[in-house]
């Protein structure tokens, strides 16, 4: 993901980085980043605690799914705050580890996939409503706590700020195709969009592996 790659100073050689913030004026900008990257993964995992236990009360599997699945973006959000600022070598960690968190995404899709098929689940509208719903709600407000980072040079800000406002485009529609995949009256577009899903979480996880990879100084740069 491109919020790991290296690190620029906020700062230039006068103490003003390229919009003309003051050192202090960015230690401001720094700290009310990383307060609100930290806010929006704490936000998220008591939304996802909430969902987990609504859906083990009334024993609803599908949304115990989709209740965990937002402990990745749990992960994602945290990685992102504790990498904020750091070492290049920080960050190439942080990726690969964002990797990691992907690879495991994909492998628990994929082992519901399987117990779906092997003990298909009763279709519920309100509860999976419920689940493409929040997904949007958070997706906007994600990118509505970010906005005023938006024109910020930091490639972490700035990857992270561009990741936001694309998933309010993606989570849309992806929450929708999921709903109506699940509400179908066969079970196949489920069964589809699942592995669908499956091969974005591991395309995205050799992508991640790929960049992270330390690049050969020894090779003469190109002109």
């Amino acid at each position: 993901m491109s919020a790991f790659e290296s690190n620029t100073p906020f700062e230039d050689m006068d103490g003003r980085d390229a919009r003309g913030h003051d050192s202090k004026a960015q230690a401001r900008i720094a700290r009310a980043y990383r307060l609100t990257i930290w806010g929006i993964a704490l936000g998220i995992f008591l939304f996802a605690a909430h969902v987990v236990l609504w859906a083990r009360g009334i024993g609803n599997t599908q949304l115990l799914k989709d209740g965990v699945d937002w402990v990745y973006d749990v992960l994602l959000y945290g990685i992102a705050a504790l990498v904020f600022g750091r070492d290049e070598r920080a960050e190439r960690l942080a990726a690969l580890g964002i990797g990691a968190v992907m690879a495991v995404a994909g492998i628990h899709t994929l082992y519901d996939l399987w117990d779906k098929i092997v003990s298909p689940r009763p279709i519920e509208v309100w509860t999976l409503g419920f689940s493409a719903a929040s997904a949007i709600v958070i997706a906007i407000l994600i990118v509505g706590l970010l906005w005023r980072f938006r024109r910020e040079t930091n490639p972490v800000i700035k990857a992270t700020w561009l990741s936001s406002r694309n998933d309010v485009i993606s989570t849309t529609g992806f929450a929708l195709l999921g709903l109506v995949a699940r509400v179908a009256p066969v079970r196949w577009p489920e069964y589809l969009f699942d592995l669908v899903v499956v091969g974005i979480c591991f395309q995205a996880t050799w992508a991640i592996w790929k960049a992270a990879q330390p690049q050969d100084k020894s090779l003469p740069a190109e002109a």
